[in-house]
């Protein structure tokens, strides 16, 4: 005969074991000890992402009619907001909308984790999340496998909180500045994927609807409930950067390349200098954030370009190698 005290003892672990995925935690916000979180200037950080395509999705994808601004669909930043390090000026992707950024160099599965994708909450609560996905071919994506333990219901509302110890491998887990990691370790039995050759990382809003219409889902089947609906022309996950933590290293030549050009000081007030290192022709081009040319030149060594006539704002530097590569890199004049 089994005594009282064992049956309890048994029932205890039946019902610990079925209410686990209930209570499971995961790393806590900014601060808090056990946090993943990867701040902006981390020596961790050995790149940033350099070009960027989107496509924008809906302020509120329950009514396609309703407009900000003029628009149904987000329109806040513009893809260069991207380009470089993570500075909280953004691209906001609308219910659903989409990402895609390309690099100087392919990523590789190193130690770790492989790189970060930042987004701009203004604290440890408000988050708006992502899927993220990849691809070592530019056709074919594979999506990291995010958790969402949020309760389904009721909806999270406009400006209402997530915990973010309930999520995990979605973007935008940390506050504005701090990147979340992504670990390609994650995706080892995935099929048509090189994880040493990743040439493309995608960022895709949740939308975060519980309604079953619009509902999106983590890949346990759950719906992921974030604030919604956000009617405005911020709406949606607000892309700033990502950053490498490991890149393939195939692509070292590349990538040493790119890297000896060095710009400062950054932000600037009168005159900007462009340094090249390798004493190898580079053009450049400097641009507003509405694609205008205000100034195109160049240079070998080094080069310095006054910009103190230009309104204080956001411009991008566009430097194009003789090989034919080029990069991006903000500038930020005050």
């Amino acid at each position: 005969m089994i005594c009282k005290s064992v049956i309890s003892r048994i029932l205890c672990i039946i019902f610990l074991s079925a209410t686990f995925n209930v209570f499971a935690q995961f790393p806590p916000p900014v601060g808090h000890p056990g946090t993943k979180a990867i701040y902006k200037d981390s020596s961790i950080i050995i790149g940033w992402a350099k070009s960027c395509q989107v496509e924008r999705g809906f302020i509120d994808i329950s009514d396609t009619n309703k407009t900000f601004g003029g628009s149904n669909k987000a329109s806040y930043g513009n893809i260069y907001m991207t380009a470089d390090t993570a500075d909280n000026f953004v691209l906001s992707l609308g219910d659903g909308g989409s990402a895609t950024l390309e690099f100087a160099s392919p990523l590789a599965n190193g130690p770790g984790s492989d790189f970060a994708v930042f987004e701009n909450s203004f604290d440890d609560n408000f988050l708006e999340l992502a899927f993220v996905e990849v691809s070592s071919d530019g056709s074919h994506f594979v999506r990291f496998p995010a958790i969402s333990l949020t309760p389904e219901s009721p909806q999270t509302s406009t400006f209402d909180s997530t915990d973010a110890t309930k999520i995990n491998n979605f973007a935008g887990k940390y506050r504005g500045l701090y990147g979340t990691p992504f670990d390609l370790e994650d995706l080892k039995d995935s099929v048509g994927i090189d994880l040493n050759h990743i040439i493309m990382i995608r960022v895709v809003d949740v939308v975060g609807c519980i309604q079953d219409e619009y509902a999106t889902r983590d890949s346990q089947g759950h719906k992921v409930n974030d604030p919604w609906p956000t009617p405005f022309n911020t709406g949606g996950f607000d892309l700033d950067a990502i950053a490498v933590l490991h890149f393939a290293t195939e692509g070292v030549e590349e990538r040493n390349e790119n890297f000896q050009i060095y710009l400062f000081p950054n932000p600037v007030s009168d005159n900007i200098t462009f340094a090249n290192k390798s004493n190898s022709k580079i053009s450049f081009l400097i641009s507003d954030i509405y694609g205008k040319t205000i100034f195109s030149d160049s240079f070998t060594g080094k080069a310095s370009i006054d910009l103190s006539s230009q309104p204080s704002g956001i411009y991008i530097a566009s430097f194009l190698f003789k090989d034919g590569k080029s990069f991006n890199k903000k500038i930020i004049k005050n």
